[in-house]
């Protein structure tokens, strides 16, 4: 099993104390993060890309690039890439220009993306949402493979014989596809034999698990091997330590905090204890075997190889979020990877294979 820390770049009060750091503050914890998971150990680092408050992760690649540059082994995720807002010609040069910076470090992870206010933002209707989705992820699919590209398009100007740079190091990128609540993303994965990401955040296992059922259906559906699935699942929290009661007392101030924070955004909270929320969502909070138990009980309903974990502290003090991602490292991933397969690809730069040398007369 792969590990990644995610980041969507929320910017709010503490949950706990009501301190609003400032923007530049709050980006430094981001860059932090980062370094951090590449010294842990982590296989992977993600930024989110929203375009309304509470974050400020409209610019993704600008951030991994900065990210790249302090890095030199983590791969770098987006999460999500919201194609169905992005013209997907610029979107291309933007993320092949930080491929061949971060030397073949990018994967991608696209979806739609949430939220009323960066529809209206970018003149995005619930109605079209999917199908420029769908557009722009098969322009940004040829622009990654092909040297000219010709497409008839509704939502950009058509393409005839375009050439954009750079060319991009990897060919081609991965992409993942992010899924959360409706099946025409997981239709899109399937279709294309491309790997799916589950939010798997704010709800119980059950509508995430039938959405990978869907996927598998739909994987074999298209005409492909079972054996190349790969699925990712996203967490809702994390608190490592030696004992439950521990992980509870220090976790719930933060939860209750934050249980505030939706109720004033008029949110309707999915649970409303720290209790159910440890125990029915997808939150890791607890001792080293209770996560391990409970990524397990995930794995049996995903069959997920990869899982993405919170960078960001989250109302716990800069010493706990540290101890708690360095016990999960000593005592929590070792078993895990152990006891979960990787992902059926290889984990680095998806290269051309080498053209053979030609072979002379003389041999």
């Amino acid at each position: 099993m792969k590990f990644l820390a995610i980041t969507l770049i929320v910017h709010a009060p503490h949950p706990v104390t009501g301190v609003h750091k400032p923007t530049n503050e709050r980006f430094r914890e981001v860059l932090d993060s980062a370094l951090l998971a590449e010294e842990l150990g982590f296989d992977g680092f993600g930024v989110g890309e929203r375009h309304e408050r509470p974050f400020i992760s409209s610019s993704p690649p600008v951030v991994l690039s900065h990210i790249a540059a302090l890095t030199s082994r983590i791969r770098l995720f987006t999460a999500v890439t919201t194609l169905s807002l992005l013209d997907p010609v610029r979107a291309y040069e933007d993320y092949a220009t930080l491929d061949q910076l971060s030397g073949g470090r990018l994967d991608l992870i696209i979806g739609k993306g949430n939220g009323a206010a960066q529809r209206e933002l970018f003149h995005v209707t619930p109605e079209d949402q999917w199908d420029r989705n769908a557009e722009s992820y098969e322009v940004f699919r040829q622009l990654w493979r092909q040297d000219k590209v010709t497409a008839a398009t509704r939502f950009r100007p058509e393409l005839v014989d375009a050439e954009v740079w750079p060319r991009p190091l990897q060919q081609p990128v991965r992409v993942w596809h992010g899924s959360a609540t409706s099946k025409e993303s997981v239709d899109l994965a399937a279709r294309y034999g491309d790997p799916l990401f589950s939010a798997n955040v704010t709800n119980p296992i059950e509508p995430y698990a039938e959405l990978i059922r869907y996927y598998r259906d739909r994987w074999e559906y298209y005409g492909h091997d079972p054996a190349d699935i790969a699925v990712g699942a996203g967490t809702a929290g994390l608190y490592v330590a030696r004992t439950s009661q521990e992980a509870l007392a220090t976790y719930r101030p933060i939860f209750e905090g934050n249980l505030a924070f939706q109720k004033r955004l008029g949110l309707e909270p999915v649970f409303t204890t720290v209790e159910d929320f440890v125990e029915r969502s997808s939150a890791l909070i607890g001792t080293p075997q209770q996560i391990i138990d409970k990524v397990h009980r995930y794995h049996e309903q995903f069959g997920h190889s990869v899982l993405h974990l919170h960078a960001d502290a989250g109302g716990l003090t800069e010493r706990q979020h540290r101890v708690s991602l360095e016990l999960f490292q000593s005592d929590v991933a070792p078993v895990l990877r152990r006891e979960i397969p990787d992902p059926p690809f290889a984990w680095g730069p998806v290269l051309p294979s080498p053209v053979p040398e030609p072979v002379s007369a003389d041999h």
